[in-house]
């Protein structure tokens, strides 16, 4: 007779293919929050932004940087949270879903950064938060699968 409580749930297949791809995506998010705060000049000029969205983020407001290292970091470390199947994982996905709420409220609530980056802005943000959304729900789904720990 074995002992079922002992046996750990297998790793499917498809962690790996959605922790590498979410590890591709939310990596170049905490690339850009790091970059933008030790190189910004550098980086910007890089990344093609142009003079009066510099200007916009250079006025945002300290709790602004707040959201948005929870959002970029939180989902980083979420991912790699998900590939080493731990439980901290849905948590992490999660505070990076609240950061991004709190940067989406700024960008176009409370200041002109979503209307200086125009339909481009939109449509990153869409698929910024539908990945935001899809990983979260996957982590969570693994965890009620018992695969995360």
């Amino acid at each position: 007779m074995t002992d079922t409580t002992s046996m750990t749930t297998r790793t499917p297949w498809h962690l790996w293919v959605v922790g590498v791809v979410s590890l591709l995506w939310n990596g170049f998010g905490a690339t850009d929050f790091a970059m933008t705060m030790v190189n910004r000049e550098a980086w910007f000029e890089m990344m093609k932004v142009t003079p009066e969205q510099a200007a916009l983020m250079a006025a945002m407001p300290a709790w602004t940087y707040v959201a948005w290292f929870a959002g970029t970091w939180g989902a980083f470390l979420g991912t790699l949270a998900l590939l080493f199947r731990s439980r901290w994982a849905v948590q992490l996905f999660l505070v990076s879903l609240i950061g991004l709420a709190i940067s989406l409220v700024y960008s176009y609530g409370l200041s002109e950064a979503g209307a200086s980056m125009g339909q481009k802005g939109v449509i990153t943000y869409a698929c910024i938060t539908a990945g935001a959304l899809f990983f979260l729900w996957y982590a969570w789904t693994m965890g009620k699968k018992g695969v995360l720990r």
